[in-house]
């Protein structure tokens, strides 16, 4: 139930917050190293449970797979509902070193900015909410509900750790904030994003007799055609919050020698998700415009498949934890911001979609600006301020509970 914290409760949990502690906590977690692909989460993982430790919370890991876990930390409250944070522990390879100015992974502090690879996608997110949930759980005060952080693997990737995450039962929750990097706005609806994998099938062949074959590539340039088209064709229903659905073709491999007909080509598709907007549609859609190519007249066959689909999700304004968690940001120093949505997606959609629990998502950081790029960093105002909303939003949504 929203209500307000006993007067000095709330200056009490912020002035616990301060720059030192969440540099501390972000740099650890940034040198702790957890890129995906391959998969290797666990190093943070570890560290995020050791943290969350000696800050008093409790901490377990999951696994998922093997050397892959999810981790929970716990800070306990009363019988009613709970808040859940949300994030995830792995991050995009740094690339080519020579691209960097600094080690990535050295968690470098230079002219009041983190720098490496996670500082903003996500770690400093998942820093600012330990320093909150460690500042509330210092001060003594019970709240109505418990508050949960579920870091989760895979996110770069496949989404391993959400799927098996979303597979117990929901629990009580007032609401889900994801603490991806939104330069500290709301998010109320961010989009989804699935892969799509087309195969074009044909007749190798020698090339001085290129009738004898059937030309797989020749065959996937149509596809590919097509794609761009529907891509157009997307372009002109844009959502009010996340603009329109995308399709980007971002692969193709095909053929062995330039003196042989390719008998096998390959498309890999980003297809973007508009809230609400199922994958199976989208599925029987590519078959459908893939049989308008009539591919079987030229003597080649297809498939598709989809080897992951994140949902979208859109929360309603109106829904209370979104104008707590806004009015906590806004109040924590970032100022008024309209509620925005989200081009990206992000583990939050799962939660909307399986749980049908009230999703934002809110963080220190940009996810343009910053995440998977050379130099990544993030502000330390930024990681104070977001830590201070956090810590008024867990205040304000769990207003403390009377018999504690």
């Amino acid at each position: 139930m929203t209500g307000a914290p006993p007067a000095g409760t709330e200056q009490e949990v912020l002035a616990r917050i301060t720059p030192d502690r969440l540099v501390t906590l972000a740099q650890e977690l940034v040198r702790a190293p957890g890129a995906n692909p391959p998969g290797e989460e666990a190093a943070t993982a570890e560290e995020l449970t050791r943290l969350a430790g000696g800050l008093g919370l409790q901490a377990v890991l999951e696994e998922v797979e093997p050397g892959r876990p999810n981790v929970g930390v716990r800070l306990d409250g009363g019988d009613g509902p709970g808040l859940l944070f949300l994030g995830h522990t792995d991050v995009v390879p740094p690339g080519p070193l020579e691209e960097w100015g600094v080690d990535p992974y050295a968690g470098t502090l230079a002219e009041g900015r983190i720098v490496g690879r996670g500082s903003a996608d996500m770690k400093g997110g998942l820093a600012a909410v330990l320093v909150a949930m460690a500042a509330v759980r210092e001060s003594g005060v019970r709240l109505s509900g418990p508050v949960r952080l579920d870091a989760l693997c895979d996110e770069e990737q496949n989404g391993i750790g959400i799927r098996r995450y979303v597979q117990q039962p929901a629990p009580p929750l007032l609401g889900c904030v994801v603490a991806e990097p939104t330069d500290l706005a709301t998010v109320v609806a961010a989009r989804g994003a699935s892969y799509l994998h087309i195969e074009v099938r044909g007749v190798a062949a020698h090339a001085g007799r290129p009738a004898d074959g059937r030309n797989a590539i020749s065959g996937a340039a149509l596809v590919v055609a097509d794609l761009d088209r529907w891509q157009e064709e997307l372009a002109a229903t844009a959502h009010a919050l996340v603009g329109p659905a995308t399709v980007n073709v971002g692969v193709i491999q095909g053929g062995t020698s330039g003196s042989a007909v390719p008998d096998l080509c390959r498309v890999e598709v980003d297809r973007r998700l508009l809230p609400g907007e199922p994958m199976e549609t989208v599925v029987e859609t590519v078959r459908e415009r893939l049989g308008a190519l009539d591919l079987e007249s030229r003597g080649l066959s297809w498939s598709v498949s989809s080897p992951m689909d994140m949902p979208g999700f859109e929360t309603a304004p109106s829904e209370e934890v979104v104008r707590v968690v806004d009015a906590a940001m806004d109040g924590a120093g970032r100022g008024p911001v309209p509620l925005q949505g989200w081009t990206a997606a992000c583990d939050g959609g799962f939660v909307a979609r399986e749980w049908g629990i009230p999703v934002v998502v809110q963080g220190p950081g940009s996810v343009h600006e910053q995440a998977h790029r050379p130099d990544e960093s993030v502000a330390v105002a930024e990681l104070v301020v977001a830590a201070r909303g956090y810590a008024r939003t867990i205040l304000h949504l769990l207003a403390p509970d009377p018999r504690g």
